[in-house]
């Protein structure tokens, strides 16, 4: 029978992105398993355990809370979700929180998007309507319009910091 593959925390680290004191740091608050160790004291990560460090990079990226993971990876890779009804739950809202996230996002990306196009224009065709332009654009689509309160933000911010 062939043994399975084991990796040095090094290793761990170049495959997962994640730094070497960061994995020591789950392990001590147990987020992850305690490593096995070699004879000499080494630790030894199995392709399991890479799994786990990607699923809590994965959530991290979102910005759940290292605590909240806990119950996420007290269940193994290949149970059926339907059998913890709870942690649908919660993963089901914290993706819906993250899709207002990105929408938040999306809009701050039109408003640069659309400040960028007023400041491009602004100096060579300043008679030119400028919708005009946005409509005339090959292969991109007319930016969305920003709102009030969000145009508001921007300008306050913008003042600040000059």
């Amino acid at each position: 029978m062939k043994e399975e593959q084991s990796y040095t925390i090094k290793q761990t680290a170049e495959q997962t992105g994640i730094t070497e004191d960061t994995i020591r740091y789950y392990e001590k608050i147990a987020l992850l398993p305690r490593a096995e160790r070699k004879d000499n004291g080494h630790r030894i990560y199995r392709q399991e355990d890479i799994n786990t460090i990607q699923l809590i990079a994965c959530l991290k990226k979102t910005g759940m809370p290292l605590e909240e993971m806990r119950p996420f990876l007290a269940v193994s890779a290949d149970t059926d979700p339907a059998e913890y009804p709870e942690l649908v739950e919660l993963l089901t809202s914290h993706r819906k929180n993250i899709l207002s996230q990105i929408a938040s996002l999306q809009q701050v990306v039109d408003f640069i998007d659309m400040k960028l196009e007023e400041g491009r224009y602004r100096w060579d065709c300043s008679d030119v309507d400028l919708d005009g332009l946005l409509e005339k654009r090959m292969g991109e689509p007319k930016p969305k319009s920003v709102s009030p309160v969000e145009m508001s933000y921007f300008s306050v911010s913008a003042k600040a910091g000059r």
